[in-house]
């Protein structure tokens, strides 16, 4: 089964960047769809990106478009969520998940394989 492991979270002022990456190992990705999710304190998960690992067809949730950018690299089993003018309220766990069937991209009931989460803090 696919394996994802979150890194890149930590602190950052209000306004500032950061980049996350998920590498996956396990079989092949295929045309699978690679994820970023959230979930803060006593809210529910949320949908934040997504690409397809086969074709590059990226997805945004509204609130973060423009300012977000996910990415991957292929031949390093890669996806990377570039995060831009980071806000106080997006302070969260953030997760890599993978979807083999590509069957949902904005439900996180869809994917099936999660990371651990990394902690993004964006605070003055």
């Amino acid at each position: 089964q696919v394996q994802l492991v979150e890194s890149g979270g930590g602190s950052v002022q209000p306004g500032g960047s950061l980049t996350l990456s998920c590498v996956a190992s396990g079989p092949s990705l295929g045309s699978s769809t690679l994820g970023w999710f959230r979930q803060a304190s006593d809210k529910a998960r949320e949908f934040v990106a997504a690409i397809n690992w086969s074709t590059g067809n990226t997805h945004y949730a509204y609130a973060v478009k423009g300012r977000f950018t996910i990415s991957k690299d292929n031949s390093k089993n890669l996806v990377f969520l570039q995060m831009n003018s980071l806000k106080p309220e997006e302070s969260a766990v953030y997760y890599c998940a993978a979807d083999p069937d590509s069957s949902g991209v904005y439900y996180y009931t869809a994917y099936d394989y999660w990371g651990q989460g990394t902690q993004v803090t964006v605070s003055s």
